[in-house]
C-alpha cells in the first residue's frame, strides 16, 4: 500500500473568495474523488483549526493499492480536474508519499 500525504497553504483570496471558502471547496473537491477513481482506498481531508504560523490550510491523506494506482490517479482526469482547483487557490504544497506494509 502506498500512502499519500498532501498539505497546501492558500491564497488570502482567489477566484473570487477567501482563505476559509476556498479551504472549503478544495475539501469538498477531494472528497468527491473518493470512489470514483480505480486503486483509490482511501481519503481524508482536513481543514486546519490551529492557525498556528507552521500550520497549513488543508491536509489530504489518502491510501492507495500501490504505486500504479498512486500513479494512475495522478494522471486521472477527475483528479487533474481537482489539482487544477487547486493550483489556481495555493501559495504552496508539501507531499510525502510513502510505502507502508
Amino acid at each position: 500500500m502506498v500512502k499519500h500525504i498532501v498539505f497546501w497553504t492558500l491564497k488570502e483570496q482567489a477566484e473570487g473568495a477567501s482563505r476559509a471558502e476556498n479551504a472549503r471547496r478544495v475539501k469538498a473537491a477531494l472528497e468527491a474523488l473518493a470512489g470514483r477513481i480505480p486503486g483509490l482506498l482511501e481519503i481524508e481531508v482536513g481543514i486546519d483549526v490551529s492557525r498556528g504560523e507552521a500550520s497549513y490550510d488543508v491536509a489530504l491523506s489518502s491510501s492507495f493499492v500501490d504505486r500504479a494506482a498512486l500513479d494512475a490517479y495522478q494522471a486521472h482526469p477527475e483528479h487533474r480536474a481537482v489539482a487544477d482547483l487547486i493550483a489556481r487557490v495555493r501559495e504552496r504544497r508539501a507531499v510525502v508519499d510513502y510505502e507502508t506494509a
